[in-house]
C-alpha cells in the first residue's frame, strides 16, 4: 500500500577535554560499547531541566552556582557546545524533543496563552513508544506539561508510551513546588502540601531505577528545578549570605539542587550495577527565566548569548547537552544539534528502526566518535509571534508585526553567529538574496507532520483481535510473523505473514478467540522481523479508544 501521511545534547573545562577523539580512543570506545551490548540491551536515562540557561552550570562556564556532578559528567562523558531547545517555551520544546519533529511539523507549537493547554494527539508516536514496542521498561517521572488534566485522554502519559508515570500532568500544575496531590498513572495521589516535590520525584526515579535493573529500561526525568518560582526547603542553602536578592540565591540553590539530584541518580544506577549498560542524556527544555524577582544577568545564564526564555536569539534556545555512559570517551562536540534528535538517537542506540521522515537525526556518531550528523538547517516556530532558521553559521529570525517592537510589516534579522554568536549586529540590510533564500526555506518548512504510521496497533473486542505492523520506518522489513499472546486462550490467525514489508507498508492478521470466562490478562499482539540484518520484536496490547490511532 502507498505511504499514507499523519500527524504522527562552549565554554571549555581547559585542556583536560580533546576537541576530538584519537583513532585510539575512538577504538577503545567501540571495544567498551561493544562489551556492554553483549551484555544486553542498553538502557537510557534522559534527565530534562526545567528552564535551566546555557552557562547555568560549571561545565559551561559558571562561576557563582556549584554544580559538581553535573562537571564530572561533561568530563567523562560527551559534551555539546551547540546544542539547541526545540522552542523558547516549555511545551513546545517538549513536543520536539518526545516526538522528533520541530515545532515547525509538531502538535504542540505554543505555550497555552489566553487558552486551553496544548496537548499531544492520539496521533502522537513519541520515543517510549518506540523502546516500548521493542520491550524496555518506560518512566516519565516528574513534568508531562501537556495535559487534560485527567485520566483516559490521548495525551496521557501512559498512552502515550510509557507504563509508569508519576508527576504533573499539566503545565501550570507544575508550577507548584509543594503540592496537595501528584498524579500516579491515571490517579491522583494526595500529598500535604509540605512535600517538596522535586525530591520526591528523584525518590521515585531511584526507585525505578532500582526496580528496573532486571530488564531494559528508558527513565525520562523531567524536574521542574529551576523553574520559577524559587522555592527551596530551608531557604538558600549555601547561598544565604550572598549579596543576592532572596529571589537569586534561591534560584542558585535550586540549580545546585538540581546537579545533586543527576548525581544521586547516577549513584543509583552503579548501586543497582547497570552504569556501565546505560546511556544518560541530560539537557534542559529551553534557555533561563527572568521571572518573579531572578535576574540571569547575576549568574550570565545565557553565558555569551543574547536573550532568554521566550526569546528566539540564541540565549533563549541554546541549552546545556551531556551524554554521558562508562564507554564513552571525552570529548568536546561542536556542531549545531536539537531536542528533536533524541528520538532517533535512542532507536539508534537501542537497534530499533527509526521512524521515517523526522526533523531530527541520530546523535549516534557524534557521541562515539564513529559519524557526523549535519543538518541542512535547525528551526524554530512560535506561530504569530516570531521564527527562526540556522543554516550554517547564518541565523535569521523572522518577528511577526508588532512583536517585540517590529512594526507594522513585521521585522527580519540576519546574524553571522561565526563572529556574532551574541547577536548584536543585524546584518540583514547587506544580504538581501541571503535574506530571501532563507525566509523561503522557513515558508516551505513549516507546515503538517510528515510521518507515516509507524510500529504495531492492537485493537481488541470480545471474540476477537486486530494486530497490525506499519513499517513507518526508511528501510524494508523481513520475514514479518504476527502472532498473539492471548492468556491460554484458544485463537484463530487469520493472515499475518509476509516476506518483505516495504516502507509505508501494512500487515494486518486477525485473530478469533473462544468467549473469555471471568477476568484475563490483556492481550499481546506480537511481530517479528529482520531489519538492517537485525532481528527485532515488537509486543503492544490494545490502549483502548485513548491509544494510537494509527
Amino acid at each position: 500500500m502507498p505511504p499514507t501521511s499523519r500527524r504522527g545534547f562552549l565554554a571549555g573545562t581547559g585542556g583536560l577535554l580533546a576537541a576530538g577523539l584519537t583513532a585510539t580512543a575512538a577504538a577503545d570506545t567501540a571495544t567498551a560499547q561493544t562489551a556492554a551490548q553483549a551484555r544486553g540491551p542498553l538502557n537510557f536515562v534522559l534527565i530534562v531541566a526545567d528552564d535551566l540557561g546555557w552557562g547555568e552550570i560549571g561545565c559551561y562556564g559558571q562561576r557563582k552556582i556549584v554544580t559538581p556532578n553535573l562537571d564530572r559528567l561533561a568530563a567523562e562523558g560527551v559534551r555539546f557546545t551547540s546544542a539547541y531547545a526545540g522552542s523558547s517555551l516549555c511545551a513546545p520544546s517538549r513536543c520536539t524533543l518526545l516526538t522528533g519533529l520541530h515545532a515547525g511539523h509538531g502538535t504542540v507549537r505554543e505555550n497555552p496563552e489566553g487558552g486551553p493547554q496544548r496537548s499531544l494527539s492520539s496521533t502522537d508516536l513519541t520515543f517510549a513508544d518506540v523502546l516500548r514496542l521493542a520491550g524496555y521498561r518506560t518512566a516519565c517521572i516528574g513534568k508531562w506539561g501537556f495535559g487534560p488534566e485527567g485520566p483516559g485522554q490521548a495525551s496521557h502519559p501512559n498512552v502515550r508510551g510509557f507504563d509508569e508515570f508519576y508527576g504533573y500532568l499539566t503545565h501550570v500544575h507544575a508550577h507548584q513546588y509543594w503540592p496537595i496531590y501528584l498524579w500516579h498513572n491515571e490517579g491522583r495521589v494526595a500529598l500535604d502540601g509540605r512535600t517538596y516535590a522535586p525530591d520526591l520525584l528523584r525518590d521515585k526515579a531511584v526507585a525505578f531505577i532500582k526496580e528496573s535493573a532486571g530488564r531494559p529500561f528508558l527513565l525520562h526525568f523531567t524536574t521542574i528545578l529551576p523553574h520559577s518560582p524559587s522555592e527551596i526547603p530551608g531557604d538558600s542553602g549555601q547561598y544565604a549570605h550572598e549579596p543576592w536578592t532572596r529571589a537569586n540565591r534561591r534560584h542558585a540553590a535550586q540549580v545546585t539542587r538540581l546537579d545533586s539530584h543527576v548525581g544521586d541518580i547516577v549513584r543509583a544506577l552503579r548501586e543497582a550495577g547497570v552504569a556501565d549498560s546505560t546511556v544518560l542524556l541530560f539537557t534542559a527544555d529551553n534557555g533561563p527565566h527572568h521571572e518573579k524577582g531572578v535576574d540571569p544577568a547575576i549568574f550570565d545564564s545565557n553565558g555569551p548569548f543574547r536573550g532568554v526564555k521566550r526569546q528566539l536569539y540564541e540565549g533563549g534556545i541554546r541549552v546545556p547537552m551531556i551524554a554521558w555512559s562508562p564507554s564513552f570517551a571525552p570529548r568536546v562536540v561542536h556542531e549545531p544539534v536539537a531536542l528533536y534528535d533524541i528520538l532517533p538517537t535512542l532507536a539508534d542506540f537501542a537497534h530499533v528502526p527509526v521512524p521515517a521522515h523526522l526533523d531530527g537525526k541520530s546523535l549516534r556518531g557524534l557521541v562515539t566518535g564513529g559519524g557526523d550528523l549535519h543538518h541542512e538547517f535547525l528551526l524554530w516556530n512560535r506561530p504569530r509571534k516570531m521564527q527562526a532558521i540556522r543554516r550554517g553559521h547564518w541565523k535569521l529570525i523572522r518577528f511577526a508585526p508588532n512583536i517585540s517592537g517590529a512594526g507594522p510589516d513585521g521585522r527580519i534579522e540576519l546574524y553571522d553567529l561565526r563572529g556574532d554568536r551574541g547577536e548584536r549586529h543585524n546584518v540583514a540590510a547587506k544580504h538581501p538574496q541571503l535574506v530571501s533564500e532563507l525566509a523561503g526555506l522557513l515558508d516551505r518548512s513549516i507546515g503538517d507532520d510528515p510521518r507515516i504510521p509507524y510500529g504495531l496497533l492492537v485493537r481488541e473486542t470480545a471474540t476477537e483481535v486486530m494486530v497490525t505492523l506499519h513499517n513507518g520506518s526508511t528501510s524494508p522489513w523481513r520475514k514479518v510473523r504476527l502472532s498473539l499472546d492471548a492468556d491460554g486462550r484458544r485463537t484463530v490467525r487469520s493472515g499475518g505473514r509476509a516476506d518483505t514489508l516495504a516502507p509505508g507498508e501494512s500487515l494486518t492478521a486477525t485473530f478469533a478467540l473462544d468467549e473469555a470466562t471471568g477476568e484475563h490478562a490483556p492481550v499481546h499482539g506480537q511481530a517479528k522481523f529482520t531489519a538492517n540484518g537485525k532481528a527485532i520484536t515488537f509486543r503492544a496490547k490494545d490502549w483502548g479508544t485513548a491509544g494510537q490511532d494509527l
